[in-house]
């Protein structure tokens, strides 16, 4: 058997035209070896033989070590015949052999082989010109191998290059100057269902084909829409002409799926942000019930509305809520509709066309709501939103629809809402500051979190978890809090809640010199938080009511607000255990 995949193999019916031609020349017989020894070609005596694997030790295994070409005249004598197995019965008058060299590889010999006294002298008699002749024809084989290299390169390249091209997630389409298609991958075809025959226009409607040719000009996420199988999908295209000498002889368009685009967002945007209610930070019986509360409602479909003080963890349920729900591998997209200047919080959130006002991007911008689709969108502080906006709002939830500004097509959307606000937003409706309606739309399911001065069991463990946050944070190694500055901080009214917690554990973290944070660390503010201390330096009048909750407040920080705590405050300040209870109460302390 030939030897598969040998190059010499590959460029057979050359092989065969030679050795045809050199016999019409030269009235001997020729064989083609490769460099395993593999008979690959041959006339006359050898034509039977093609296949055959020659002996070790034959005369061509002498060639392809020697590498060069040669002629010998005495065979069975010669040095290349000595180890020849076959030396006492060889017929052979002569041999001329010449090495085939690819890019200084030898790939094979041929042979020239006398089997008679005539054609010894045929060979002997035309030595220079033999030897020429079939380097010439050596060189030819050369030449055929390395253009069958190039092509099988070719073929190879293009194959790589239409796995590579139907391994996208973007569609491929090459067109001609005029539009027509030439070639598309498999992607473009499942989109569109086109063929070679169509132009680009079947595509994408109104293309300018004649205006970018003449201007040579590129197209970048243009949004378009498309029908497929009477269904309507939206995309995004770009256009690059191709340039050869000047002339633009074609163009490649690329297309993205808009699913596509809203999953790259969303991998990018969300991946490392995956919040649980097992990350709000409490075992007190007030947070406790609130996050057993949004587990059960974090299942369904219907608006939250979150009110609660700054820094009572609003954005935090949201995204719990998100993630324990059956839209967790969507979108989960916040804003702050404070942090957005009010004349552009509508393009953010509903996106813009093209030249909708000055300074659009070219192509427009996709809102908020278009990348939550099948996701969440968090709108915090929603009653600062304007009005004007307010009323653009309600249309999206009773219609699940958007438009976007500068625009006129209506755009469907699949979002949940969960709005938050750390205002009272009946207030603000009685007030005329918020629609009324949509404050109903929101508020199908209400969720109320409780400040920290109400969920005061909840402070230890929160210092400290924000000691262990800023000690790796800051490379600091504090052991511990002081039980005096834990009632401190549990007699403290906290107006900012969790987040001016967490900033006084900071700023302790960061004065602190040893490794127990103590009261002389902590800000001035807070170390000079009590209505009795502050009334004192001023010299005014306190009245009784101030004295006697400053005296209470100033128990529970000594004694702290355990029932032990609470016990021997009582007893220091002379009242009952139950009166303790209710003035800690009617005073809010």
């Amino acid at each position: 058997m030939i030897e598969k995949g040998n190059e010499l193999n590959m460029i057979y019916e050359t092989l065969v035209r030679v050795s045809n031609a050199i016999v019409s020349v030269i009235n001997v017989d020729i064989t083609i070896v490769d460099k395993s020894l593999n008979r690959i070609a041959g006339t006359g005596r050898y034509v039977d033989n093609i296949g055959e694997k020659l002996n070790e030790n034959c005369l061509f295994a002498y060639a392809l070590e020697k590498g060069e070409s040669f002629i010998i005249e005495n065979p069975r004598y010669h040095e290349a015949c000595t180890s020849c197995e076959n030396r006492c019965n060889c017929k052979e008058w002569a041999q001329v052999c010449c090495p085939i060299k690819v890019d200084d590889k030898i790939e094979g010999i041929i042979g020239l082989i006398a089997f008679n006294k005539e054609q010894k002298n045929i060979i002997k008699n035309n030595k220079d010109n033999l030897l020429e002749f079939l380097n010439r024809m050596a060189d030819l084989i050369s030449s055929k191998v390395k253009e069958n290299r190039k092509k099988e390169e070719i073929i190879l390249m293009a194959e790589e290059l239409e796995i590579l091209l139907n391994s996208m997630d973007t569609g491929v389409v090459s067109t001609d100057d005029r539009g027509k298609i030439k070639r598309y991958n498999s992607i473009a075809k499942e989109m569109f269902n086109i063929d070679e025959n169509d132009f680009i226009d079947v595509i994408i409607q109104d293309i300018p084909i004649v205006h970018m040719k003449k201007r040579k000009c590129q197209i970048h996420n243009k949004e378009f829409q498309y029908i497929n199988n009477g269904k309507k999908y939206r995309a995004f295209y770009n256009v690059k002409p191709i340039v050869i000498e000047g002339e633009v002889t074609g163009y490649i368009f690329t297309f993205n799926k808009m699913k596509e685009i809203l999953k790259v967002f969303n991998d990018l945007s969300t991946t490392h942000m995956v919040t649980t209610f097992d990350d709000i930070i409490g075992n007190s019986i007030e947070i406790e019930k609130v996050k057993e509360y949004a587990r059960n409602i974090s299942k369904g479909n219907s608006t939250v509305l979150i009110q609660g003080e700054s820094g009572t963890g609003k954005e935090l349920f949201a995204r719990s809520i998100h993630y324990l729900s059956d839209r967790r591998d969507k979108p989960f997209i916040a804003i702050n509709c404070t942090a957005i200047p009010e004349n552009l919080i509508e393009s953010e959130l509903f996106g813009y066309e093209e030249g909708a006002f000055t300074g659009a991007k070219k192509g427009g911008k996709l809102g908020k709501f278009e990348l939550a689709h099948k996701g969440t969108i968090f709108l915090d502080e929603i009653g600062d939103m304007p009005l004007n906006l307010q009323t653009k709002l309600l249309r999206v939830l009773q219609e699940n629809v958007i438009e976007r500004v500068g625009g006129s097509s209506i755009i469907p959307v699949d979002v949940r809402v969960i709005t938050a606000s750390n205002k009272i937003l009946e207030e603000k409706v009685q007030d005329k500051e918020f629609r009324e309606d949509l404050f109903y739309r929101l508020n199908v399911i209400p969720i109320n979190l409780p400040p920290l001065r109400e969920r005061i069991d909840d402070i230890e463990i929160l210092s400290n978890d924000f000691l262990q946050k800023f000690n790796y944070k800051l490379n600091r190694n504090i052991k511990k809090i002081d039980k005096s500055v834990i009632n401190l901080f549990k007699g403290y009214n906290w107006p900012g809640n969790v987040r001016e917690l967490e900033n006084v554990v900071e700023y302790a973290v960061n004065m602190c010199a040893s490794d127990t944070i103590e009261l002389t660390n902590l800000p001035r503010k807070l170390k000079e938080s009590t209505t009795y201390t502050n009334k004192l330096e001023n010299n005014n009048i306190i009245p009784l009511k101030d004295l006697e909750k400053a005296e209470i407040n100033k128990a529970l920080i000594k004694f702290g607000r355990d029932s032990d705590g609470i016990k021997q405050a009582a007893n220091e300040l002379g009242i009952s255990r139950a009166t303790m209870y209710r003035k800690i109460k009617t005073y809010g302390i």
